[in-house]
């Protein structure tokens, strides 16, 4: 009787302790530093974007018919995916890599390698026309002296193999690369955050679009700046005289002489942007554009580590830029310091510059 009214009291005593004490908050997992350079709520720019709840069930349905010996733990539908630990998901994120779970990778995996893969083959041009256009002139201080190292380097990216290759296709790969990447987004934010059983008259096209970023916005700027460049340098000779062999530095010292104030504004548009999108789009592959800015994504909740991470990415910031205007003021003093100010060129092949200009509206 004694231990029964012991074992009771017991029970009792614990019971009270239990009531008595404070409910504490769920812990989160720790932060590191490099997580307090982006946002938690901003998905892997080269991974999909996590399964929607009724897309985690099945996925987790199908895998424990297939492995019916591991068992997956999937977050219920009022909770984030992105917010369980590792621990939880990595069985399910390294069959997906390895292609085991049925779909491998998704479309953003691949079309940021293609939108990679081709910025480098692109690269190589660029280098190689930044040297003939502007170095070299800026060398040589002459544009008759120039000409033949165009002509060389012509015989190296513009043959019937070598332009497609590193030219025409990867400019191609990469804006349609990109614009492709918007749209999958776009469609992968309609299903996510407005549901698939909403009304589509309710939505308009403003929805579900991610941010635009300097770096895309300088790259479709420079899409069409460049295009412009190539119909009047390319495309343009190509379909009046059937050739472009008469086309070079001369030529465009001639549109300078001709038509000074839209000649200056296109090839400063093309210099500026171009520039600024190659070194960021290079900084973003290092992942250095990723850790500059001028303002904190994350605050640490500490005064002294917010300041010096504030300071590293500022310095960050300016270091690439500084690169960015670097680069484009070396294309600057050979491309518009020398090749601009080689005046108009006389005879008939002046008048056949004057032909081709005259096709271009409002020239």
């Amino acid at each position: 009787m004694d231990s029964q009214a012991l074992h009771a009291k017991a029970s009792q005593d614990t019971l009270a302790s239990l009531l008595q004490l404070d409910p504490l908050p769920i812990e989160s997992p720790p932060i590191s530093r490099t997580q307090t350079h982006t946002s938690t709520h901003c998905p892997d720019p080269e991974k999909d974007l996590p399964l929607l709840p009724e897309a985690a069930h099945s996925h987790s349905h199908s895998h424990s018919h297939s492995h019916p010996h591991h068992h997956i733990h999937q977050p219920s539908s009022d909770q984030d995916f992105t917010a369980f630990p590792l621990s939880r998901t990595t069985s399910a994120s390294t069959h997906a890599g390895l292609g085991l779970s049925g779909t491998g990778h998704g479309a953003i995996y691949y079309l940021t390698r293609v939108q990679r893969y081709s910025s480098y083959t692109f690269s190589l041009f660029a280098t190689l026309h930044l040297a003939t256009t502007s170095i070299i002139p800026l060398v040589a201080r002459s544009v008759p002296a120039s000409e033949s190292y165009l002509l060389l380097a012509r015989e190296i990216y513009q043959t019937p193999l070598s332009e497609p290759l590193l030219v025409a296709l990867p400019i191609a790969a990469h804006v349609g690369a990109g614009i492709a990447l918007r749209l999958v987004r776009r469609a992968q934010n309609i299903r996510r955050y407005y549901g698939r059983d909403v009304d589509r008259g309710t939505r308009t096209l403003r929805d579900g679009w991610p941010p635009l970023s300097c770096i895309a916005l300088s790259g479709y700027g420079s899409a069409v700046v460049l295009g412009l460049h190539i119909l009047v340098n390319r495309a343009l000779p190509l379909a009046v005289e059937g050739d472009s062999a008469n086309i070079g530095l001369a030529y465009v010292a001639h549109g300078f002489a001709r038509r000074a104030l839209v000649s200056w504004v296109s090839y400063g548009a093309l210099l500026g942007l171009g520039c600024g999108h190659m070194v960021w789009g290079w900084a973003k592959w290092f992942g250095v554009a990723q850790h500059a800015g001028w303002r904190l994504e994350r605050h640490t909740g500490n005064a002294a580590v917010d300041r010096r991470e504030r300071r590293q990415r500022r310095r960050m910031l300016m270091g690439v830029n500084a690169v960015a205007v670097a680069a484009a003021a070396v294309w600057a003093a050979g491309g518009l310091g020398v090749v601009a100010r080689g005046g108009e060129t006389l005879g008939w092949v002046g008048r056949i510059y004057d032909g081709l200009y005259g096709k271009i509206p409002g020239f």
